[in-house]
């Protein structure tokens, strides 16, 4: 087996403290790490011995010179690759790694390098010019989308990476969202400008159209596919052109100089009036710049100083009005040094992001969980960010969402699946911490549990003599990440009895690793329930299981996760009279239910009180209440799946003085499933959103495939030689899909699956369900 020294130099390696203390090394059947100098003499590409960086010499800059950045993407686009040329430039990595061969840095997970796919987010920290990155490589796959959302929660900018041949995807588009929901600002780069049919134009045009959004463009590339060899910065003008010596270049050595005319009077002029239309486009978003532009420059754009234009285009793209793009191709190694230069001038530094909570806790540690992953020797690492304060080793500390003080034992720094130990961490960093047992993702935490009331205080103070309740001062502190519900679900088993709570403890760690993973126990059969967020993402979890916990389970069918609601309105009354020891517990309540009409799905039941009760009824029993209408809701009456869009009325109710609040939620969830079986059940299934890349030629098999699994087509649009099918499907009938449309179109066609949103089965689909789940069938 090929021994490969990766990542450290030698010199850092010879001392026996930095090996014992500070790094830990993952050991995989891909790959040995071994602390001996090793020949890479199977790489294609390699610096000269002894340059590569040690983590110890991470720089520790001030706040200003911070980026914490994101590369996010549609599957496939070239997301890992450019974060390991980024490693490779930056002098942190030796040798250039390649997601076919499933050596880079950051998908050091034995499925991720099996499958050459990124399934969970992984974190490196490098310096590029006296600038620290902390930089996060997250997903593209659409099962996977939750590890994208609590990465971006924290970050302050991203880079989002575009398949020139493709331009914006589905799973772009999801990214895209998601960066916005957290007003991220953004870079794009059209990677795969070598790629046959690659596009700057038609690339550019559908990040216009699809995303919504200006493009600034930055760079122009020169040539394109197989012709692409360089790239033209609109805003100095100048070349850069990479000439390899031989096919193992590595992309470091570049011919940068100033276009003249004559080297190229074409591309001259198409950089002109590129320039040109850049200052107009940054003129009419920018104040600042425009009084500049109509004033000293009016006469000519060419004498406008680049560092004016660098100065105007960095506040378009904080204030998210715009988007600079860049090109380049990451794995012919072109283009990802000037990607990094605009990492660090364009995108924001901690400080400049502004964060409403953090004027609550002053100069007081105010610091977000946002990823858990669990090593067997030192137990669960929690990542964290810290906004406000400093962490330092062995200081305990305070979560707010568990109201539980933790001591800390250890801070690393975070690359990829290796660390090392730090002394501190300050504002605006990410690193890893040991010792936070209870620590989750979207978890608060503070430096004590004095200082999460001062911070409570001042909020409240503070909003303007409204009166808050503890749950709006709350949501001003803690800033978590909405969890989509699964969407698959199946029973999952150990291998024997002994085994089941191995089993237990390993799925209880996934779980907090992972949050879009569910878990729940069958109340009838005693089974344990896996939810998952697709096919893929089960077939993850079980593999992990196996894997690290080495734990053989058999995992049942996949099911889909339907919904109930009701069809009509109804009302019941049940009446609970029930004596234990020497109390009476008496109850009567009247219920009633009604469809609820929305746009927009609700899982919760909306609930009232009708004017006769609420004048009555004391605070406390109106929890009781609302929890026995709630936790009737999450097993409907036909199948027990969730049931949602309903109105709740209490009516009336009647309570004897000794009753407990246990008896009064038993008596109305009751009153609630009597109530609902007479309202009548529809079941409702998730709908998805399929986009299809196919071919001319085998589009039509697609289609007639389509039709047969219910699907409805919603347009075709073209894509280059392709054609994009866009079509809403049930997931029901996507079982399995992925090798029907290989099969379909010889291995050519590519497929997203996303929820779009739940629909009523009609009674034909929904008589047949019922058979096939009672047996029938």
């Amino acid at each position: 087996m090929l021994r490969i020294m990766r990542k450290f130099s030698v010199n850092a390696l010879k001392s026996s403290s930095f090996c014992n203390e500070h790094v830990y090394f993952r050991k995989t059947k891909m790959r040995v790490v071994s602390v001996t100098q090793q020949k890479c003499s199977l790489r294609n590409y390699s610096s000269p011995p002894g340059d590569v960086k040690s983590l110890h010499s991470v720089i520790n800059p001030h706040i200003s010179r911070i980026r914490n950045i994101g590369i996010m993407a549609h599957i496939d686009a070239g997301k890992t690759t450019t974060t390991e040329r980024m490693l490779y430039y930056s002098g942190y990595i030796r040798t250039l790694g390649d997601v076919d061969d499933g050596d880079t840095v950051t998908d050091f997970m034995v499925q991720e390098r099996e499958r050459g796919i990124t399934i969970q987010s992984a974190a490196v920290t490098f310096d590029w010019k006296d600038y620290r990155i902390n930089l996060i490589d997250t997903p593209g796959h659409v099962d996977f989308t939750v590890e994208v959302e609590r990465c971006l929660r924290v970050l302050d900018g991203a880079v989002a990476v575009f398949d020139a041949s493709a331009g914006v995807e589905a799973q772009s588009l999801t990214v895209w969202r998601q960066a916005d929901k957290h007003q991220i600002p953004r870079i794009c780069f059209l990677n795969k400008m070598d790629k046959n049919r690659a596009s700057f134009t038609y690339a550019v045009e559908s990040i216009k159209q699809k995303l919504k959004t200006k493009p600034l463009l930055l760079q122009l590339p020169i040539g394109e596919a197989k012709t692409f060899r360089g790239l033209v910065d609109v805003v100095t003008k100048e070349q850069i052109i990479w000439k390899p010596t031989s096919d193992l270049d590595d992309g470091k050595n570049f011919e940068q100089k100033l276009l003249l005319e004559a080297d190229d009077p074409n591309l001259f002029q198409e950089v002109q009036d590129a320039r040109s239309t850049l200052i107009e486009q940054v003129a009419d978003l920018d104040d600042e710049f425009a009084e500049l532009v109509l004033g000293e420059y009016s006469e000519n754009f060419d004498l406008i100083p680049a560092d004016k234009l660098r100065s105007a285009i960095r506040r378009v793209t904080l204030a998210q009005k715009a988007v600079p793009v860049l090109c380049g191709s990451a794995l012919k190694n072109k283009g990802v040094q000037p990607l990094l230069d605009a990492v660090t001038m364009y995108l924001p530094a901690p400080n400049e992001r502004s964060y409403e909570f953090l004027q609550w806790y002053k100069d007081d540690l105010c610091a977000l969980a946002f990823k858990v992953l669990h090593d067997k020797c030192r137990g669960p690492l929690v990542f964290v960010r810290v906004y406000s304060g400093s962490l330092k080793p062995q200081s305990a500390v305070y979560n707010i969402n568990k109201s539980c003080t933790e001591r800390m034992s250890r801070l690393l720094l975070p690359f990829a699946d290796q660390q090392i130990e730090i002394p501190s961490l300050m504002p605006g960093n990410i690193a890893l911490t040991v010792g936070l047992k209870q620590s989750a993702t979207g978890d608060t935490i503070v430096s004590s549990k004095a200082s999460a009331v001062a911070a409570a205080r001042r909020a409240g103070r503070d909003a303007g003599g409204e009166k808050r309740s503890t749950s709006d001062i709350e949501s001003l502190l803690l800033a978590g990440i909405e969890i989509p519900d699964p969407v698959f679900f199946c029973t999952i088993e150990p291998p024997s009895v002994a085994k089941q709570q191995d089993l237990d403890n390993a799925l209880s760690c996934l779980q907090r690793e992972d949050p879009s993973l569910k878990v729940k126990l069958d109340p009838d059969t005693g089974q344990t329930i896996l939810c998952g967020m697709g096919e893929l993402h089960i077939e993850i979890i079980h593999d992990r299981i196996k894997r690290e916990y080495g734990i053989e389970t058999y995992l049942g069918p996949l099911q889909i996760a339907y919904r109930e609601t009701i069809l009509n309105a109804a009302q019941a009354t049940d009446i609970l009279d029930k004596t234990v020891g020497d109390k009476r517990h008496f109850v009567t309540a009247e219920l009633e239910v009604r469809p609820r009409l929305g746009e927009r799905a609700m899982t919760k039941p909306v609930i009232e009180y009708a004017a006769s009760v609420i004048e009555v009824l004391p605070k406390e029993l109106q929890e009781a209440i609302e929890n026995g209408i709630t936790n009737s809701c999450l097993q409907g009456p036909l199948l027990g799946f969730p049931v949602q869009d309903i109105d709740v009325t209490v009516q009336s109710l009647t309570v004897h003085p000794d009753t407990s609040h246990t008896m009064i939620s038993a008596c109305v969830s009751r009153c609630m499933e009597k109530a609902l079986k007479k309202a009548g059940i529809q079941i409702l299934e998730p709908l998805m959103n399929l986009e299809i890349t196919v071919s001319e030629d085998h589009l039509s098999a697609a289609l007639a495939d389509l039709a047969q699994r219910r699907g409805s087509i919603q347009e075709i649009q073209s894509r280059q030689d392709n054609r994009v099918v866009v079509a809403a499907v049930p997931l029901a009938e996507m079982m399995g899909y992925s090798t029907a449309l290989r099969s379909l179109t010889s291995g050519s066609a590519t497929f997203t699956l996303e929820l779009a949103s739940y629909q009523a089965l009609n009674s034909q689909e929904q008589s047949a369900l019922l058979q096939r789940r009672m047996g029938l069938v």
